[in-house]
């Protein structure tokens, strides 16, 4: 294509593809060929993070409600073992998803033991709401080892559990800690023995976040192997951690391979460095055009989340930080606005960002800093209402190179408000 073509070029005759060369789709990890569903483990596995906390049922409540907007499928609403608050909250936001007919399942946690799981057969029965049992237990040699376990005893814990949810109904998903570092021989049993005692779904676990995207693809396409040899009728979920900051790759690398369901939290809360952050999941499969999912009340969830669990949002955080859609640098700042001066609202509001912030019910910001140049201020006092004077953008200007930093708003509007004492 010549560049010539884009002389005086209008909206109009440009396209997304004439403006923007897509390197990301020239040999891609491919779109998934099965239907991927998310399930948000911030209510359970977010709270366990050390430094979080546990918010009121009341909060969990809102937030179930904004994970039913954007479209999750599932919620782990708690794990009832924990004990009586735990039991309490995991019934009241299973009843709000009956009552408020809300369209997101509720899964509960438990280990593989009788008194973990016979709190959610009650809630479920007394609720009339099937609640999947999402029943864990340690799959690697690490961890035989170091809890002195054996494979019989394991093996009648598994069944057992199995058991026990589907002669009362409920859904069952074997979820196997550690996983990632687990070998083959120890799964094969595991799997085979939790398939044949009723489990419907397999959740593979990252607990340790040790996984590359090399090591999602083996483990996955082993256990597809094993399903198929055993004839079972058995999705795969994907829970992953994120100790090699490698969460959100290794989610979508899951995916590719055939992980039906996606775990993740809001801002990737959980233990440790935490899990992947379904807020990212689901902002890169939508730009992967993977999902057609309405996700405009994407950032008010993962504040909402940050605000209930007392976490603080980092000002580089993908889509929801306080930079990611601002810029202070003149060259950045003048072509957003160079572009919105042609009427050209896509190119604006993708020139220097690869999210659009608009899909995401956010928009560019133009800041006024030491690196700024004066078309940052001409536009800064235009979106306030402020008439752009020579004089007075030449004074604000000359402030910002003063200052080493970002000038605050009060700061922008002290040298307004002497500029125009000066002037009366």
């Amino acid at each position: 294509m010549s560049e010539n073509k884009f002389i005086n070029a209008s909206p109009e005759e440009v396209s997304e593809q004439d403006i923007i060369y897509d390197w990301n789709n020239l040999d891609a990890i491919a779109k998934p060929k099965q239907k991927v569903a998310f399930y948000d483990e911030t209510l359970r596995d977010g709270i366990q993070s050390p430094s979080v906390v546990d918010p009121p049922v009341e909060e969990k409540i809102r937030l179930l409600h904004l994970m039913d907007e954007l479209g999750i499928e599932y919620l782990n609403v708690g794990l009832p073992g924990a004990g009586p608050r735990a039991v309490s909250d995991c019934r009241e936001l299973v009843r709000e998803i009956r009552d408020a007919k809300l369209s997101i399942k509720p899964t509960c946690a438990a280990r593989t033991v009788r008194a973990d799981i016979e709190p959610i057969v009650d809630i479920s029965q007394e609720l009339g709401v099937p609640v999947e049992v999402m029943a864990f237990i340690g799959s690697s040699s690490i961890r035989f080892y170091a809890e002195n376990w054996d494979m019989k005893r394991m093996l009648k814990l598994s069944s057992d559990a199995m058991k026990l949810a589907r002669d009362n109904g409920l859904p069952a998903c074997y979820v196997t800690e550690d996983t990632t570092r687990a070998h083959p021989d120890i799964l094969r049993a595991l799997f085979t023995n939790a398939i044949e005692h009723g489990a419907q779904r397999l959740c593979l676990c990252d607990t340790v976040g040790h996984a590359t995207p090399d090591g999602v693809r083996c483990l996955i396409r082993w256990t597809q192997r094993l399903i198929n040899k055993l004839g079972a009728e058995v999705e795969l979920d994907w829970h992953g951690h994120n100790d090699r900051g490698l969460a959100l790759e290794n989610a979508l690398w899951a995916a590719e391979y055939g992980a039906s369901r996606i775990h993740g939290t809001a801002l990737g809360i959980g233990e440790r460095v935490g899990n992947a952050a379904i807020d990212q999941i689901l902002l890169n499969m939508k730009l992967l055009g993977w999902i057609d999912k309405d996700l405009t009340k994407l950032v008010l969830y993962v504040k909402t989340a940050a605000a209930a669990t007392r976490v603080p949002i980092p000002f580089n955080y993908p889509l929801v930080g306080g930079d990611a859609f601002r810029t202070a640098t003149g060259v950045h700042a003048a072509a957003v606005i160079k572009a919105q001066k042609r009427g050209d609202d896509f190119l604006a509001d993708r020139i220097y960002s690869g999210v659009p912030a608009s899909m995401f019910g956010k928009k560019q910001e133009i800041a006024i800093g030491h690196m700024s140049g004066e078309s940052n201020v001409i536009y800064w006092l235009k979106e306030n209402h402020v008439d752009p004077d020579r004089d007075l953008v030449e004074r604000i200007f000359n402030e910002a190179k003063t200052i080493n930093r970002l000038l605050t708003e009060d700061e922008i509007w002290q040298v307004i408000n002497e500029y125009r004492s000066e002037s009366a």
